[in-house]
């Protein structure tokens, strides 16, 4: 399977009302990502300007709708369009999310979290095979976002990950927001969570915003938004991986409210300046 090679640098979310801000200044980033599905499409635009980037920048796609933890089977219309889509601009990368988004034929706008059980284990792990067979390429999966915990939850998160990456030969998306917002949530440790991660599977790294609500008994809930600056939190949690695992690929991602570039920009030259020590240590070794 093709290997996922991204830049250890940092990378943006591609945004269309971007696209000229991009092409006149060329900014010093690693990558791009899109949203596969948003690119499924035959031509128009949308095509026009990714190929335009994609022959100035290496390129991340990112699928939300694959439904890999769900119980019905794989979409195999769905898996062939996005090997159209990897055939037709060769990315660094695909990823999706540890989550299921259908119910029979109904597709859900939400990516819903599931119980780490041997049963759930043994369903990811057969999808994600199947995914990996249909697109001829190593995939990467990211951790999810946690409201809640299941009753019939037999494994920590981390040693559920780990045992994909195991017997699939998949990679790992560590979405380091996702491991703020769910350790506020439910109450446990983030840096925990980071010390029992298996970080040697990690293939890029997310990072976005979140919206912090009260629920009426006073306590905190985070909702996963991406809709504003990283947070300060997550930029400690994100050099912390880093120190430990070194330079990686790492996304800013800004989906909603979504502002000028040049702020996005300014979220990646902090994530650089995080990097830096890392990369140079890299490449001096």
């Amino acid at each position: 399977m093709r290997p996922t090679t991204l830049p250890a640098a940092p990378g943006l979310s591609f945004k269309p009302e971007h696209f000229e801000a991009i092409r006149e200044t060329k900014p010093d980033l690693g990558f791009f990502e899109v949203h596969a599905e948003n690119y499924m499409g035959e031509g128009g635009p949308a095509h026009a300007r990714l190929t335009a980037l994609r022959a100035d920048y290496a390129l991340s796609l990112h699928g939300v709708s694959l439904s890999i933890g769900g119980h019905a089977p794989l979409d195999r219309e769905h898996l062939a369009r996005l090997r159209a889509l990897c055939d037709r601009y060769e990315p660094e990368s695909f990823s999706e999310h540890l989550a299921w988004s259908t119910h029979e034929d109904a597709y859900l706008n939400d990516l819903l979290p599931l119980p780490y059980n041997d049963e759930t284990l043994a369903l990811v792990c057969n999808h994600i095979d199947e995914t990996q067979g249909a697109l001829g390429r190593r995939i990467l999966l990211e951790n999810p976002s946690n409201y809640l915990a299941f009753a019939d939850t037999t494994m920590a998160e981390t040693e559920f990950l780990r045992a994909i990456a195991k017997r699939t030969g998949c990679g790992l998306l560590l979405d380091v927001n996702n491991v703020f917002v769910s350790a506020v949530n439910q109450g446990t440790d983030a840096f925990g969570y980071l010390a029992a991660f298996p970080l040697e599977h990690v293939g890029e790294i997310h990072l976005a915003g979140h919206e912090a609500q009260t629920l009426p008994d006073g306590s905190p809930l985070l909702i996963d938004a991406h809709g504003t600056p990283v947070a300060d939190p997550v930029w400690s949690l994100y050099a912390h991986v880093i120190s430990r695992a070194g330079a990686l690929p790492s996304l800013i991602e800004w989906d909603n409210d979504v502002p000028d570039f040049a702020t996005l920009a300014a979220e990646a030259d902090r994530a650089r300046r995080i990097l830096a020590p890392e990369a140079a240590y890299a490449r001096a070794s």
